[in-house]
């Protein structure tokens, strides 16, 4: 109970409580503008962040992620489009609702259970996160090394579209954290011979060019108009008869989200998906699900809620993000010189109890958000691509060069943002890139360490429990994948030679 007083007292200062509302505003913002995501937005921001305290970096971009959960179904419900990928599925009854004029009832609905969601799942994590992590205060170098590469197999579930792509993603990504000065030679890998790369490749650089400058150029050639439902934005307190349908969907969706924000590759779009099915499959009227029921609002907004932050316990736990934005809040924290894992609740337990108090609190932010606000983000809406593509462009170049004034950073950051363009072109995801990057050194450090304690025998990774019980995971789960994938293609061979 000390510990969670002492996390309040951390969160409620005025700079931290300043920088939450900051992360929700962002959050929300980039959650109603469809295209940017909150992965583009903790990208560009983190440089900003240089200056400010490590718990304060943290509450601020934890609150851009989560703020985005919420922000997304603004977009899905008035304009049917989703601002956010988590906030697909609410297109199919939050749109309907709002085109038959119950527009303020389903963004009410959306806010409610997100923020219902949220707190739940604020909760979960005290109980769940420190018991974890007292379990892994055992593991070794070997323990470590399994569980990074059962990790790394989150990579086949950031898969939306092809594994064999995300997986070469995800190689890149390897091959680029290893870019530098190696820790234990002293030589240089993979740096062409030119001494800027000696250093290696900052996440900074990688993360605002796959996804701010990439992002940018995707827009400019695929730009959407919206087009919005004219509709009175009022009645934004559900009615009794309306809490009566939504509050079932809402209790299963925060417990289904949490749960699948803990796992590898759950987030908020696997939980916001699994949340609908399951109320349509429960629900004694199916048939009405995409003509406008209220619980396939508040089900799937709860799930991504609830998902978006169950997904901190993995990160603060066991030091392994689960999903694309984790990894890159997991960046922030190391280049703060603090290291997630077991050891964060003695190291820095201001850090952990400050971040969770401010989750909170940055729901409380999000209902005050969320609601009054709605006319400002349908008028946030309408700001051109032409004002808002530049801006993105100028907070990107400037992170980029205030980290080392280097004219070859700036360089850097547009290869990365033409990489990005080329991936998203040819369907080649940038998150399990992103995941490769930031488990490299991990996997790389736990490695070296694990063969000098055997004096370089691969033995130790088999004769420890845990690391052959990781390892011997993450091996079923990528063959489970791999082989169905390669048996298809191999069975469409067949049919050409045939034909």
């Amino acid at each position: 109970m000390t510990e969670i007083i002492n996390g309040l007292i951390t969160a409620t200062t005025p700079m931290n409580m300043l920088l939450c509302f900051i992360g929700t505003f962002v959050g929300t913002l980039v959650g109603v503008l469809p295209g940017i995501g909150p992965m583009g937005a903790m990208a560009i921001l983190i440089p900003a962040t240089f200056k400010i305290t490590p718990v304060g970096s943290i509450i601020m971009l934890a609150g851009i992620y989560y703020g985005a959960q919420y922000g997304g179904s603004t977009t899905s419900i008035l304009l049917n489009i989703p601002g956010e990928a988590s906030s697909v599925v609410t297109c199919l009854d939050g749109h309907q609702m709002a085109v038959q004029g119950r527009a303020g009832a389903a963004l009410g609905i959306a806010a409610f259970g997100s923020l219902i969601a949220g707190i739940f799942a604020t909760i979960g994590i005290t109980l769940v996160a420190k018991p974890l992590a007292s379990i892994a205060l055992n593991f070794g170098p070997p323990e470590y090394f399994g569980l990074v590469c059962l990790g790394l197999t989150l990579i086949i579930y950031l898969a939306q579209k092809s594994v064999e792509k995300a997986v070469m993603s995800g190689l890149i990504g390897l091959i680029i954290s290893w870019v530098g000065m190696d820790n234990v030679t002293g030589l240089g890998r993979f740096t062409f011979g030119m001494n800027e790369l000696n250093d290696g490749i900052g996440i900074i650089i990688v993360a605002m060019g796959l996804f701010g400058i990439a992002e940018v150029l995707i827009n400019v050639e695929e730009s959407v108009k919206p087009e919005f439902v004219r509709t009175k934005l009022k009645n934004l307190f559900p009615n009794l008869q309306e809490w009566r349908k939504s509050i079932g969907p809402i209790t299963r969706g925060s417990l289904l989200g949490f749960f699948l924000g803990i796992l590898p590759g759950g987030g908020g779009i696997i939980a916001s998906f699994t949340s609908y099915g399951l109320e349509k499959r429960i629900s004694k009227h199916p048939e009405r699900f995409g003509t406008g029921e209220i619980a396939g609002v508040a089900g799937p907004e709860s799930a991504n809620n609830a998902a978006a932050q169950g997904g901190f316990i993995p990160l603060l736990s066991l030091g392994i993000p689960p999903n694309g934005p984790i990894a890159l809040i997991m960046a922030a924290l190391i280049i703060h010189g603090v290291q997630p894992g077991p050891l964060l609740f003695k190291e820095h337990p201001d850090i952990f109890w400050g971040v969770i108090a401010s989750m909170l609190i940055g729901n409380l932010w999000l209902i005050l958000l969320n609601l009054p606000l709605i006319p400002l983000w349908v008028k946030v809406l309408k700001v051109p691509s032409w004002i808002l593509f530049p801006l993105i462009l100028i907070f990107c170049i400037i992170g980029a060069y205030s980290m080392s004034a280097s004219i070859f950073e700036l360089k850097l950051l547009l290869g990365f943002g033409v990489l990005g363009y080329f991936m998203r072109k040819f369907d080649f995801e940038p998150a399990p890139l992103i995941l490769g990057y930031i488990l490299g050194p991990l996997l790389e450090n736990s490695l070296q360490q694990s063969l000098a304690m055997s004096q370089g025998s691969f033995t130790i990774f088999v004769t420890r429990p845990i690391a052959a019980a990781c390892l011997g995971i993450a091996l079923l789960l990528y063959l489970s994948i791999l082989i169905p994938s390669v048996k298809r293609r191999l069975k469409k061979f067949e049919n050409l030679e045939i034909t």
